[in-house]
């Protein structure tokens, strides 16, 4: 049997701190769905605030029109998003989920734009133009290996973009990397990783190829940095896909099997 939460009950689940496994079976095989989150997630008060998030008229229409298939308000209360929070898109490229975070840390919160100095000439000027719209928004350069910000963070996320960081290209040592994350946390902070989702056992041999990664693999990675995971969201699981294709293949583009991790730095 598959066992699917539906959008709203999603939200409503993981803002009154429940936790459940949902077993999500695709062609790849069956894997466990656990999720859980935090009692002090409880406060209606944050699932309004990612639903204003969300409806937030400054955001692009372009940006509204993938809500259906990105599902952020989910991804917001399964990140555990609050007000005051201190928090690293890293590559966020025309903000999607930056103009939300800003949202929703508010006045008394910090977005930090990380774009790599590898991509700055091309990225520099997205990020900019949200620092400009945003005022909680500041860009910060460096390597993804070596990130620092001024102060330490409550998340770092990294939404369809770890995977990349494997590809020789980006001469990222992604070991590395996480250990950058890891320091940059408070004690108690979030790593949240979206990706899509690779075919069982293949590691990272489809990161270039398919842009691709097993979740299993990424999961023993960032565990091997000292991060402890406590669940995975299915907020944009999609069982019909059999990790096959590019992700950019017209036939699944935009809707991926993609897995949603939430890790903590111990304290």
């Amino acid at each position: 049997m598959i066992r699917r939460w539906a959008t709203g009950a999603a939200v409503l689940a993981l803002a009154a701190g429940l936790s459940g496994c949902i077993i999500v079976a695709s062609d790849g095989g069956e894997r466990i769905v656990v999720q859980e989150a935090s009692a002090d997630l409880g406060a209606p008060a944050y699932v309004s605030l990612y639903t204003d998030a969300v409806a937030d008229p400054k955001r692009p229409a372009e940006e509204v029109a993938r809500d259906p298939l990105r599902h952020p308000a989910e991804i917001l209360a399964f990140a555990q998003l609050a007000p005051g929070d201190k928090v690293a898109d890293v590559r966020p490229g025309a903000g999607y989920f930056t103009r939300l975070f800003s949202d929703v840390v508010g006045p008394t919160g910090r977005v930090y734009a990380f774009v790599p100095e590898r991509t700055m000439t091309r990225e520099n000027p997205l990020a900019d133009a949200l620092v400009a719209a945003y005022p909680n928004v500041t860009r910060v350069n460096g390597l993804l290996d070596a990130m620092t910000y001024d102060q330490p963070l409550d998340m770092v996320f990294m939404s369809q973009e770890y995977h990349d960081f494997h590809i020789p290209g980006f001469n990222t040592d992604v070991a590395k990397m996480n250990a950058a994350v890891f320091a940059a946390l408070k004690p108690g902070g979030r790593y949240i990783l979206i990706d899509h989702q690779a075919a069982a056992g293949t590691g990272i041999s489809a990161v270039q190829t398919l842009h691709r990664i097993e979740g299993d693999y990424l999961k023993r990675e960032v565990e091997a940095a000292g991060f402890v995971f406590e669940g995975e969201s299915a907020a944009v699981a999609n069982p019909a896909d059999d990790h096959s294709l590019n992700v950019f293949d017209a036939a699944i583009r935009g809707k991926t099997d993609q897995f949603v991790y939430r890790f903590r730095k111990p304290g």
